[in-house]
């Protein structure tokens, strides 16, 4: 019985983190309705851990159950986009001061997260761009994390879905963003590493504000 639960539960698992990491990720399936039989056979386990997987992502806002039509994934919207890009500068802005009060900025780890942004080959398909707001996403988790408060990290990381929707839409809609992202980043990393808390807040503010008005003005 007890191997039955774990088996079901790596299931659910393994499901839920495909859906969250090759579908809801994806900007194109944003107004779709999801097959359960098609993402079962995809991810190679029967519907119903798909279906549990499912109801974590209504649980975590990402999906709606429609009766009688199934899973959909609702558009962000220019208000969720407003409110994301608010909540991120509260939750970074006190990272930034608390890494550098306590002298624990992740300079190495944040300059290597940025150099491999900058040095992925400039591509304008999908994946390349979804690589690269991965990378993005990470620069941003590392520096929240270096904070220290587990609860702040974890409500962070569950932003991952909509920022990577978001910052691939950025990307698609201006020309050049990839080098400005880099830029922004380089920036907030400067400013980190000065231990400036003022400027390290500035420059998170601006670089959200640029994306948020990209996304708003489309």
């Amino acid at each position: 019985m007890r191997k039955s639960s774990g088996t079901a539960a790596s299931g659910r698992e393994k499901a839920y983190e495909y859906l969250r990491e090759n579908i809801l990720t994806d900007p194109e399936m944003q107004g779709r309705f999801l097959n359960e039989q098609e993402l079962a056979a995809q991810i190679g386990v029967s519907r119903t851990p798909v279906r549990e997987a499912l109801l974590l992502l209504v649980s975590d806002g990402l999906v709606e159950l429609i009766p009688q039509r199934g899973a959909y994934v609702p558009p962000v919207t220019g208000r969720e986009i407003a409110e994301l890009m608010e909540l991120r500068g509260v939750l970074e802005s006190h990272a930034a001061r608390l890494v550098i009060e306590h002298r624990s900025v992740p300079a190495a780890k944040m300059r290597d997260t940025l150099d491999q942004q900058a040095q992925l080959p400039e591509g304008q398909g999908a994946e390349a761009a979804q690589e690269f707001i991965r990378l993005d996403t990470l620069f941003h988790q590392q520096l929240i994390d270096a904070a220290g408060n587990e609860l702040i990290s974890r409500t962070y990381s569950k932003l991952h879905v909509r920022q990577i929707v978001v910052g691939v839409s950025a990307l698609f809609r201006t020309g050049g963003r990839r080098e400005q992202v880099c830029s922004e980043h380089q920036g907030i990393l400067d400013a980190l590493v000065s231990g400036d808390a003022a400027k390290a807040q500035e420059a998170i503010d601006h670089h959200l504000a640029v994306t948020r008005d990209i996304l708003l003005r489309t």
